[in-house]
């Protein structure tokens, strides 16, 4: 029954997104941090991301917090690649990572091959590396 409630009262409503998700996350570290050392300013920094998620929840003008979270995406989508690809090269022991000089198309060969001609399948470029 609440459920049904709801589903009916969201109907029409933004609900959330990845920039919701990233205001509520700071909320909740930001809160960690205001119950340890209790600075007033951090208090009101912490309500404020609390409206501003329940606004952007709530709100009934799709197109513009669809905006809003495109240009956040914008913002962080660098960075989490650039996460992304460290993680990915931390996991993957067994090969090395090298960028070709010509395109800068990212390659990866077989670790413990001593030096190895290397070959860029986007450009052609041919250069040697250390594996």
């Amino acid at each position: 029954m609440i459920r049904q409630y709801l589903s009916r009262f969201m109907v029409g409503r933004y609900g959330m997104d990845q920039l919701n998700i990233f205001l509520l996350v700071l909320y909740l570290v930001l809160y960690l941090i205001f119950t340890f050392t209790r600075l007033v300013i951090l208090d009101i920094v912490v309500l404020v991301l609390l409206f501003l998620a329940l606004f952007r929840m709530l709100s009934r003008n799709i197109s513009r917090r669809r905006a809003e979270n495109t240009r956040f995406l914008q913002i962080v989508r660098p960075a989490y690649r650039k996460f992304k690809s460290y993680r990915m090269r931390m996991r993957d022991r067994g090969h090395r990572y090298f960028k070709c000089p010509n395109c800068g198309l990212q390659m990866r060969v077989p670790r413990g091959k001593g030096r190895i001609t290397v070959h860029c399948r986007s450009c052609g470029a041919t250069f040697e590396e250390k594996s």
